[in-house]
Order: C-alpha cells, then structure tokens, then sequence
C-alpha cells in the first residue's frame, strides 16, 4: 500500500463544478491515476472559478489546486470525432470514468452510458446530476447552491428565525459533502465489481444529498409531525444548546446534551454557582421555560472575557462546546495538522485540505500541484499507443490540445 490503496486505478475526470471531479480527488488521494480531460484553450470552465464576482482573490487559483490536485491533463475537443476516439480508446484501458455533463451534452459529445459501456465491459460509468437520471427535471442543469441548498429546504431551515431571509450557501458547501456520497457509490461499485468482474453504471445527485443532508426534519414532515415556531438565538427553547459572543466579538456554541449533569459545572466555570441553586432554573424543565432568561443571564457573562479565555475554562472542566471558527483560524489550528486535516503540497510548504478519510496501512499521496491545460495530453497518447505522426496529425486538426 506504500504507493496508496488504488495504486494502478485509472481513472477518467470528465467532469466540472465541483463534486463530480472532487470523487475523483478523492480517489486520487489514495494512489488511482486520474487523467483530467478538457477542452483545449482555457480548458474546464471550473477553473476561472476565482475571477467570478464575490470570490477572494490572490496569486494562486485555489478552486484548482483543491479540485485538480494529483491529476493529469490531457485536452480534447470532443466535439470532433477524432478527438471522441481518443476518448474511446483511453475508456477501454480505464476503470472509472466520471462526468457530470448535462445528459444532453453527453448525446452529443458521445460519452453516455450507451457510448461508452460496450467498449470495456468493467468500466465504472459513474454519472453525476442536479436533479436525477429520471423525470422532466432530468436534464436541468444544477449547482449545489438550487439543487442541494435550496430544493432541500435547507436554505429555508437555517435562517435565524421566520422573519430572516432565508441563508446564503458558501461555494462548494453542498458540493464535498456530495463528493463523498459520489466516491462511495464508485467505491461500492468497485467492490462490486470484484464479486461479479462487470463494471456497472452508478450515480448520485446534487439533489438526492441535500435533502440527505436535511433528513432528521425532512423525515419528521414526512411523518406527519407538528413543527414548532422558528425563534431566533435570543429566544432558543435549550440556553445550553445556543451560540453566545465573547468579550472579543468571536463566538462559541454550546452542546450541553447531558444538561442535569453539566449545568452544575457550567455554572461553576461561568462564576455563577447561584445559578445552581436558583429556583428559576432548578430543574432541566424550569431552564427550558424560562430559556429567554438564562440566555440573557449566559450573554452577559460569556462578553465578560475573551474566547481564548472561556475556552481553556470550558475545555479544563470537560464541557462539550464549539469554537466558532473563523477562516483566519484555520491555517494555524493544531488539532487539524496533527491529524493531516491539512497536509502540504509535494515540494512546497502551502498547505491544502485532504479527503476526509483515513484508512490504517493505506498510505495516502502527498498532494501534488494540478496541471496546465493539457499538460500530459503527448504523454498521455503515448501511453495509448499513439506515435509521434498521429499526435502531431490530432493537435493539427485541433482534436487535441
């Protein structure tokens, strides 16, 4: 396993924006060779991501080194049927090919299920899409922040209260959580493909994630049940279960789920021991009554002392609490380079975000910087079996980049 669980895997990312090719990320994490296929030019559309309105901006394209770490690039205009065959002869040496291209963009470039499964009867046809495989939404294209975010009901359920507008996504927040789902159904495909030695035609959806992800309260509606008002923090039902802000603006979010144990000692840490034995919030009941109060009595001595404070006091008595982290804290935050959350670059000290999953004896890549466009496309062709003449007849008809 020294050079990764999927040493030998060969993967095709025709795929953009974002979990399609982040499974393949994944993937490429743990040793598979993942060749990146893109028009020639400016390439996947996904990486002009930084230059859109909104986005921070710096010297490097930090959409593309997350995304496109480890691969190889080779482009390809699969509009021309020189460059389709190609395509069809790299298919029949791969395991995986992904794409989430509109269904009817795949007709027309040629790479459906149908295009391609003849040619290598193991091959993992991995398809993702916004809306599903079936129905009149089928085809509609879709990102995580309309097909994840707000058709799950999830931009309606985390706004502050009612009377809010409903939240805002951040770019990709939908996207990796799917990612992971994606790479599991090819995972599984893979496993299953062991058993039987057929590859098969798997999929996952933008859509089908997001209300995953919302499913505790998606599964209460579809039980039947009454649902409360949507208050706002300074009215929550639980004063234990709430954010408050500290002395220097930053803000952290207590979990006191085993509250007639911890209460007690929270009191403790906060210097307000009366509390214990105040009649008012005597019992788990009475605290829950009377919520509105203890959260005014817990704001008022939470903006006492800076969070660093509050947090080695909470963290010495064994609270259960959260830091609510900003995106200063993060290229510093111990916990997550000890445990190779964050991991550098191969041959360089920039850092980036590793696959949120860890596996004893299977060695996981440094990551490596992504490619240009069509970087690897003559070393790629090559290795198919290309001579130099064809290679040079494919860039002159433009089939390839």
């Amino acid at each position: 396993m020294e050079k990764g669980i999927f040493a030998g895997l060969k993967v095709l990312d025709c795929a953009s924006f974002i979990a399609a090719p982040a499974a393949a990320t994944v993937l490429s994490d743990f040793g598979a060779d993942v060749i990146k296929i893109e028009p020639p030019g400016a390439g996947d559309p996904y990486r002009n991501l930084p230059n859109l309105p909104g986005y921070p901006t710096g010297e490097h394209n930090f959409a593309w080194l997350l995304e496109a770490r480890n691969k190889k690039s080779i482009a390809l205009d699969l509009a021309k049927p020189e460059a389709q065959a190609v395509l069809y002869k790299l298919v029949e040496e791969a395991d995986v090919f992904i794409t989430n291209m509109p269904p009817p963009v795949r007709t027309k470039l040629g790479i459906t299920y149908d295009h391609l499964a003849h040619l290598n009867d193991r091959l993992i046809y991995a398809s993702f899409t916004g809306y599903g495989e079936k129905g009149e939404e089928a085809n509609k294209p879709g990102f995580d922040s309309n097909a994840y975010w707000a058709r799950s009901g999830l931009m309606d359920l985390v706004r502050a209260d009612i009377d809010t507008t409903p939240a805002r996504s951040v770019a990709g927040m939908g996207d990796h959580p799917c990612a992971m789902a994606f790479y599991g159904a090819i995972v599984t495909a893979l496993y299953q493909r062991e058993k039987t030695g057929k590859g098969s035609h798997v999929a996952s959806n933008l859509m089908a994630n997001g209300l995953w992800a919302a499913s505790v309260l998606a599964q209460a509606k579809l039980c039947g049940a009454k649902f409360g008002e949507r208050r706002p923090r300074e009215r929550a039902l639980n004063a234990v279960a709430n954010h408050y802000q500290c002395k220097d603006g930053r803000w952290l979010i207590l979990s006191l789920l085993n509250e007639e144990k911890q209460f007690p000692t929270l009191a403790k840490c906060l210097g307000r021991e009366d509390l214990i034995n105040d009649p008012r919030f005597a019992t788990k009941a009475d605290r829950h009554a009377r919520s509105v109060e203890l959260i005014k009595i817990l704001d008022e001595t939470f903006a006492t002392r800076d969070l660093s404070e509050w947090r080695k006091i909470l963290d010495g008595n064994g609270l259960v609490f959260g830091v609510v982290a900003i995106l200063d804290d993060i290229p510093n935050d111990k916990q997550m380079l000890d445990n190779e959350v964050l991991v550098p670059f191969e041959n360089d000290t920039m850092l980036t975000i590793s696959s949120p999953i860890w596996i004893d004896g299977a060695k996981k890549v440094q990551p490596r910087k992504p490619p240009a466009v069509g970087e690897h496309s003559d070393e790629i062709l090559r290795a198919a079996g290309y001579d130099e003449a064809t290679i040079k007849q494919l860039r002159g008809s433009g089939a390839v980049g």
